[in-house]
């Protein structure tokens, strides 16, 4: 059996569609932050088959909840402190992302306009689609 120790203070995101450890990692900008990590993946789940799991040991407030949601809002993000968890923090969809996804329409004024950020906003919450805020380009998210 696989041991992975406790961590002091930081959060642990549970329920993670196996295999998608890695690419949150560094949508999270992980790589760029020093803190300690663990992943565990494809553990074994009665829920879900197979899931990953994502231990960090740093300040919460370092999460971008955004990103999180967007890529999976049915992840649970646990806060740790004191090797406990303290809290049980749930996810919503964000109405509006910055620099997670990028419109691919070329006649958008964000291909013209290299500076400009890419921003989405939430048109369709049942069916996760979001539009550019500029071209409205949809981008159908999973």
């Amino acid at each position: 059996m696989l041991n992975v120790g406790r961590i002091k203070e930081g959060f642990v995101l549970d329920h993670i569609k196996a295999g998608q450890c890695l690419s949150l990692y560094h949508m999270l900008k992980l790589d760029q932050r020093n803190c300690t990590v663990a992943m565990i993946l494809n553990v074994v789940s009665k829920k879900m088959g197979k899931k990953d799991i994502l231990k960090v040991e740093c300040g919460v407030d370092e999460l971008n909840f955004d990103v999180l949601a967007f890529i999976d809002h049915k992840i649970t993000v646990n806060v740790i402190k004191g090797e406990e968890i303290i809290d049980k923090m749930p996810l919503e969809l964000p109405g509006e992302i910055s620099g997670i996804i990028y419109c691919r329409n070329p006649r958008c004024i964000t291909s013209i306009e290299q500076g400009l950020p890419h921003i989405f906003i939430l048109a369709d919450m049942d069916e996760q689609v979001y539009r550019c805020k500029y071209c409205e380009e949809k981008h159908e998210h999973r």
